[in-house]
């Protein structure tokens, strides 16, 4: 290896900060000291486009992979360089490094903990993603390179815009997971993919570093959808070929099982649901309070009769329950929705409407109104020592509306706190 390599830094017990010089200003934390970047000898110096791929033994494709990144680069024209996230066994760093890769050795943790591992090594402005095993054809990047041009942040590629090469994608993959998924997404944020599990993409090293990436394993390919959406990145498709595995290989999914397609499917979902928490509880929420209140405020002097329907006490619990649901629900769902705010614009609203003075006098107001109107329920059950059973008593309906009051003033005034507290922490942080 050393005849290939010029350059091999290792993050070892205590090392300092900074020790690469070319690393554009990147830092390295000290906690990590099992991350080691190795140099080719004949390294580009600035370079504007970075490849940058995660391996785990792909010592059948790395080196082929590797020429269709250098042809596509001198296709676009640009000056670029080519990162391989290795944590293989076999010999895929060093074929990598012979083919002038860059390759930053790791353990094996999992594909979005890769591109995490490999953030501050990222030396390009922008950053193309894919798969090292030649499924995605990289000497065709001219579509991402003039998305970068054209002003968008995130460009990504489509194998259904694209072609798929017969053989390349099971059918259970092509006509069902992966347009159900993409559908959920699209339903619930309105956007308008046509692929998220595409995995060959591009966007800017700064959107990437904004991004906070968590996902250790598949998930981060929907946390990234997920994530561009909520920062409003300006974001563009471009079609891309996918192909099948060359004879001799055997893709992960097929190496870890028959249910791996499905669990990274489940996981898709399950990241789907959790970055997108105010989606599901915010709207519907409100619709639930706003169903509560016509059932519970209109019944309080009383039971009311629609054309063959009467509505009394049993009806109005059921409105005070769906009120509060509908208040956890937006209360949660706005709390959720100050941290994945990456401009700021939806915590500077939620502080504006639940500032702490005005919200709390709400709070105030709304408990002392629930109070005066259960006291006399109390008074009448104390007078008739629990005599008459509680709906014949005549403030029971308002009483009721009361506890509604009571609670919502309550919940108010827990949420206006936690509100607050979750902005100075996310500001913080």
């Amino acid at each position: 290896m050393a005849r290939h390599s010029r350059l091999d830094t290792s993050i070892r017990h205590g090392a300092g900060l900074k020790q690469i010089s070319d690393l554009n200003d990147a830092w390295i934390s000290t906690h990590d000291r099992e991350v080691r970047l190795m140099v080719p000898a004949f390294d580009i110096a600035n370079p504007e486009f970075s490849i940058v791929i995660p391996a785990l033994n792909e010592k059948l494709t790395i080196g082929p992979f590797v020429d269709w990144c250098h042809e596509g680069l001198r296709r676009a024209g640009v000056r670029g360089e080519i990162l391989i996230v290795d944590s293989s066994t076999d010999d895929t760093a060093q074929i990598a490094i012979s083919k002038g890769a860059r390759v930053l050795k790791t353990p094996r943790r999992g594909l979005g903990r890769a591109y995490i591992d490999a953030l501050p090594f990222i030396r390009g402005k922008y950053v193309l993603m894919g798969d090292a095993d030649c499924t995605y054809d990289f000497r065709d990047i001219e579509p991402f390179i003039e998305g970068f041009q054209n002003g968008h942040e995130f460009v990504m590629g489509s194998r259904f815009s694209g072609s798929i090469e017969a053989g390349s994608m099971p059918p259970h993959h092509r006509y069902f997971g992966t347009p159900l998924t993409t559908w959920v997404l699209n339903f619930l944020y309105a956007s308008a993919f046509s692929d998220i599990h595409c995995g060959m993409r591009g966007i800017t090293r700064a959107a990437l570093q904004n991004m906070s990436l968590q996902s250790q394993s598949w998930e981060y390919a929907s946390e990234m959808v997920l994530k561009s959406v909520r920062m409003n990145l300006r974001t563009t498709e471009v079609p891309v070929h996918f192909l099948k595995d060359r004879e001799g290989r055997l893709s992960h999914h097929k190496r870890s099982g028959w249910l791996s397609p499905w669990a990274v499917g489940w996981t898709s979902l399950k990241t789907m649901f959790i970055y997108g928490t105010d989606y599901f509880l915010v709207r519907p929420g409100l619709l639930l309070l706003l169903a509560g209140l016509l059932l519970t405020l209109p019944l309080a002097p009383g039971p009311m009769t629609i054309g063959t329907w009467t509505l009394s006490l049993n009806w109005m619990l059921l409105g005070l329950t769906l009120s509060v649901l509908g208040l956890h629900g937006f209360f949660l769902g706005s709390l959720a929705r100050i941290f994945f705010d990456y401009s700021g614009d939806a915590t500077r609203r939620l502080l504006t409407l639940f500032s702490y003075t005005r919200s709390v006098a709400v709070s105030a107001a709304a408990g002392a109104c629930g109070a005066v109107l259960t006291i006399p329920l109390v008074r009448e059950c104390l007078h008739s020592r629990n005599a008459l059973p509680i709906e014949n008593f005549s403030s029971t309906h308002l009483a009721v509306a009361g506890l509604l009051f009571l609670v919502a003033g309550l919940m108010n005034f827990t949420f206006t706190l936690a509100i607050h507290a979750a902005a100075v922490f996310v500001k913080r942080k």
